[in-house]
């Protein structure tokens, strides 16, 4: 005779079943038995694994098996939907559950938040509070995540003091530091911290990386130190925080420090340390030691190649950076939009036509045409390739159109003298668009000086704080000032100039010293070159500008001592080179003879140059 197999040897299956197949075999058994009528926990069981091993249909059947549904089966339901991003259907879920207790409201109240809808998740815990029904520290440790205002963070905040839960749970007292430190509240978030019953690492980590994220570095560093001394042993969570901290004050000392106790706890193979450790290299000058790093490392991501790229592209080593890129590639590691995006950015820099439009292939051919991040960058660069009907194309094309879309597009039109089209998309962005921000402004009043729109400029400029909001900056008066030079209205410029916060800036002194420097007014030329010699002590073009100044007035005297301080101070002129892009880069300085590769080269231009005489181009 064979026995039966038990619920409990049934229930010990299920938990050590890892395949669909075995699944199907054990719910099989499960019906032939009448189990999933009669044992609800068995059929919550097996719901719960077609939730994760099979597809949305089997788990809908095994769902509709269960005879007897309880609050968890109606929960399992739920969150099916949840997980594919249903909300809709896990609402409509939610309003059928007979009975529900505090998981059925904290699932849909997250599902709500992880699906962009903060709003609907407040309504719904609001809704929790009437019912009855009393949150926990999971349903507050939610809703603070997505708090839109510190004002509103409080309020739950002393909700959750008055109803006791505010210190004594440390998941809550973790969400209220992360809470305050993301609005910058970092004192607040120091009170949590000392009023806590109870501390883990996490309230250390969520305290270092608040501290970082709002500017106080050195204090990040502090309670890191801190930390230590309390007997608390830091992760990797903690080693990435007080790197990226120490990137934002340019430490490299103490930099080497945390990263040399990463390498001592065993985190150097961890991908978030050694990102961060990538990263704070190369923040602090010393791309050298974030390429050390990447080479040693066993394995690699895309978190730890992306570093190395956006380090790479920083440093305008652009051509390192793609043959990062291309190993990564080699190496099975799917890029990100983060990727492409820095590639994109440093693109314009090779020849559009192969490493850019290379680049925009492998976008469509990933999916991520439709990405706003990598959009913007693929605009930016065929706008700096001068390709903007490509460009316009792109922009046309997206769905969802951020500030930073259209500035891209309007910054491109603008750099590209298409003054015209730069105003046209202005103006359909303040019908239709966000509010326009101070770049947006710049590439208006940039189009504006293409265009020689000088009135038009100014009317811009008065109005851009009462009309859009958007407050001037050194940037635009920049920009009001060129303008104002390149009409002759020296005086106007000098006037403007004095309302600069900062006073004046060397694109200013140039401008200057290029169109009125030589000829214009001698103790103006002064000046302005003083000036520009304490912006950029190594300037070669202000000591220029004196020497002939001084030339053309026969102040010999004074072109001698000019030259005198630039041995001494040894400036020297810049020598000017042009690129050209043939498998590889090749550089051709000024007034160069001798070049690499120089013979084939100068035989082509020989040739050229027959051909042009020949069909009578040059007269």
């Amino acid at each position: 005779m064979v026995c039966s197999p038990r619920p409990t040897f049934i229930s010990t299956l299920l938990n050590h079943c890892l395949s669909f197949k075995s699944l199907k075999l054990i719910h099989a058994h499960l019906i032939k038995l009448s189990l999933c009528n009669t044992n609800t926990y068995l059929a919550n069981r097996s719901l719960d694994l077609y939730s994760k091993l099979g597809t949305i249909n089997d788990a809908l059947l095994a769902f509709d098996d269960i005879r007897h549904k309880n609050v968890f089966s109606w929960n399992i339901y739920m969150r099916i939907f949840i997980d594919i991003g249903d909300i809709n259907n896990a609402r409509q879920v939610f309003d059928e559950m007979p009975e529900r207790d505090v998981v059925s409201w904290n699932s849909i109240i997250s599902g709500y938040c992880s699906n962009g809808f903060g709003c609907h998740a407040l309504r719904v815990f609001a809704k929790m509070h009437t019912s009855g029904l009393m949150p926990n520290g999971h349903t507050y440790s939610i809703v603070l995540s997505f708090v839109k205002s510190v004002c509103h963070g409080m309020e739950i905040h002393c909700s959750m003091i008055t109803k006791g839960v505010a210190f004594c749970s440390v998941i809550v007292g973790n969400s209220l530091i992360d809470m305050y430190c993301r609005f910058g509240f970092v004192e607040y978030a120091f009170g949590v911290f000392l009023n806590m019953e109870e501390i883990d690492v996490i309230s250390w980590n969520s305290l270092i990386a608040g501290c970082s994220k709002c500017g106080h570095k050195e204090m990040a560093f502090n309670q890191f130190c801190m930390m230590r001394r309390t007997g608390y042993l830091p992760d990797a969570f903690t080693i990435s925080s007080v790197l990226t901290a120490c990137s934002g004050v340019q430490d490299l000392a103490k930099g080497r420090q945390i990263f040399s106790l990463s390498i001592k706890l065993g985190f150097f193979s961890n991908s978030i340390v050694s990102s961060a450790a990538i990263n704070m290299f190369s923040k602090c000058e010393s791309v050298q030691d974030s390429v050390s790093v990447f080479v040693e490392l066993d394995v690699w991501d895309s978190a730890v190649c992306n570093s190395m790229i956006s380090s790479l592209t920083n440093h305008q080593l652009d051509e390192n950076a793609m043959w990062v890129f291309v190993l990564s590639l080699e190496k099975d590691i799917k890029p990100t939009e983060f990727t492409l995006s820095c590639l994109l950015s440093r693109a314009s820099l090779f020849l559009p036509a192969v490493q850019g439009t290379e680049l925009h292939c492998f976008v469509v051919k990933l999916g991520f045409e439709r990405d706003p991040v990598v959009s913007s960058s693929l605009i930016e660069m065929y706008s700096k390739c001068g390709l903007c009907d490509a460009a316009k194309i792109i922009f046309d094309q997206m769905g969802m159109k951020d500030l930073i879309s259209w500035n891209s597009m309007i910054l491109g039109f603008a750099y590209n003298g298409k003054t015209e089209e730069t105003l046209q998309l202005f103006e359909e962005l303040v019908k239709t668009g966000p509010p326009p921000d101070e770049v947006t402004m710049s590439g208006v009043l940039s189009a504006c000086i293409h265009g020689r729109l000088i009135d038009k400029g100014l009317s811009f400029f008065h109005s851009m704080e009462n009309e859009y909001g958007v407050k001037p900056t050194d940037t635009h008066v920049t920009s009001i000032v060129e303008m104002m030079i390149h009409e002759g209205e020296v005086n106007k410029a000098m006037k403007m100039i004095t309302t600069m916060p900062n006073g004046i800036n060397s694109y200013v002194c140039k401008l200057i010293l290029s169109c009125y420097g030589i000829q214009g007014d001698l103790e103006l030329t002064e000046k302005v070159a003083e000036r520009l010699v304490k912006l950029e002590p190594k300037s070669w073009f202000a000591y220029m500008v004196l020497v002939k100044a001084y030339e053309m007035r026969g102040r010999w005297e004074s072109v001698a001592r000019v030259k005198k301080v630039m041995k001494d101070r040894n400036i020297r002129n810049v020598v000017g080179c042009s690129w050209i892009g043939v498998d590889g880069l090749f550089v051709f300085k000024e007034n160069e003879i001798v070049h690499h590769g120089g013979e084939d080269v100068y035989s082509a231009l020989r040739l050229l140059m027959q051909d042009i005489e020949d069909e009578d181009y040059i007269c």
